[in-house]
């Protein structure tokens, strides 16, 4: 292929992502373990409160370390 041949080619393969984007940043605010006899419900109680607060957070499970985790989420 020609220069000219290769330059059209990119050129249609549109923009190329060069670096991962970038993930917010989260903090774990609190653990609660899973194995709990009332499963999420300390976390989701947590979480509530934390929300009352004006905190944007969620509650997610951590497999590695089979756990609940309450995480804020910086905008």
């Amino acid at each position: 292929m020609s220069p000219a041949d290769v330059a059209a080619h990119v050129a249609a393969q549109g923009p190329v992502r060069t670096a991962q984007p970038a993930k917010p940043q989260r903090t774990v605010l609190e653990r609660f373990p899973a194995g709990a006899p009332r499963g999420s419900w300390p976390a989701e109680e947590f979480a509530a409160g934390q929300r009352r607060e004006g905190r944007s957070v969620d509650v997610v499970m951590d497999l590695a370390s089979d756990s609940y985790l309450v995480i804020e989420v910086a905008s």
